[in-house]
């Protein structure tokens, strides 16, 4: 069809027939709300990159997540900041580790929220890498072992889903297999199975106070020139037992995002991160642009590029205004 006998503007000609043949559509149901936990009581630390965004204790927590709950967003995505690290994280898989009694009291208060828990040791080590160190370099193997412990002392405490991000090799595997040996062969896995070395990270490092203390993570997280690994990466994690893949970051990575979606018959999350939200707020609040409208802009290609769940700072925002609650 060509002009004058096609005329695409014909079906833009005002909001009420755009939205009735809109191709992608946000909802709040689509969103994942990402939480930062610390020890102590009536602890509110705002984080200065990540305006809007701070550090609670868990009194504090519970008031969060009454809002979220009633906001409709299903779901959090909770990390936790030790009271004291070490060489091998403990505080990570401690029975009364600061996550461990952060989904407890969620679970007391909010049951009916989805808690899915950060399995991670870069936020509890002394060192802030993502594993056990042995000869200067992250030892794969020998972390495994603790992620899993990590992984079940969330389980135990009341988490619904679980959420590996260090990059191990084989860690879905390991984990899945202790869970169904534990019993928790119900508890399905949420793997960062496309993470790649970015620096829209920085925020976060500020938040979870996890910057590593030598060197980088390059030698485990993906490369962002690589494309086709971040396929064979999926594959390694739907074979071990994953049930929801995630590309991270977001934004910067929609070609990865849609092609995932593409190849794979999973449900796909995207985690739009701290340097993503930053950016939009740090623009917003010198007036380059309309912050609220670009927010949805991001958020709605993400969701066009093939993402399932978004994991978004942005969550609460974008909640109110989908749902009319400004």
């Amino acid at each position: 069809m060509l002009f004058p006998d096609y005329r695409p503007r014909r079906l833009r000609k005002n909001e009420r027939l755009r939205s009735m043949i809109r191709e992608t559509t946000l909802s709040v149901a689509d969103f994942i709300y990402p939480l930062f936990v610390t020890h102590g009581k009536g602890v509110k630390k705002p984080i200065q990159a990540m305006p809007g965004i701070s550090q609670l204790s868990t009194d504090l927590l519970i008031g969060e997540i009454k809002e979220i709950n009633n906001l409709g967003i299903p779901a959090v995505l909770l990390f936790g900041i030790p009271k004291k690290k070490d060489e091998r994280g403990s505080e990570a898989y401690a029975k009364e580790g600061i996550i461990q009694r952060a989904i407890r009291e969620i679970k007391n208060n909010v049951p009916e929220i989805i808690v899915i828990t950060d399995v991670c040791l870069c936020e509890y080590t002394s060192h802030g890498h993502c594993g056990i160190i042995k000869d200067g370099d992250v030892d794969n193997d020998s972390t495994l072992e603790l992620l899993a412990r990590m992984a079940l002392s969330h389980v135990e405490a009341g988490a619904d889903m679980v959420a590996p991000s260090d990059m191990m090799d084989g860690r879905v595997g390991e984990i899945r297999e202790y869970l169904d040996e534990n019993g928790y062969e119900k508890i399905p896995i949420m793997s960062y199975a496309a993470k790649y070395a970015s620096s829209f990270y920085g925020p976060f490092r500020e938040a979870a106070g996890s910057s590593p203390q030598f060197g980088d993570r390059k030698s485990y997280q993906m490369d962002p020139a690589n494309s086709n690994e971040a396929i064979r990466e999926v594959s390694l994690d739907v074979e071990e037992g994953a049930d929801i893949i995630m590309v991270k970051p977001a934004i910067a990575y929609l070609d990865i995002i849609s092609r995932i979606k593409e190849e794979f018959d999973l449900p796909v999350a995207a985690f739009n991160v701290s340097g993503e939200y930053a950016m939009v707020k740090a623009a917003d609040k010198l007036g380059f642009f309309d912050g609220e409208k670009v927010m949805m802009e991001c958020l709605l290609s993400i969701k066009r590029a093939g993402a399932d769940l978004i994991i978004t700072y942005f969550a609460k925002e974008a909640a109110r205004i989908l749902g009319g609650k400004r």
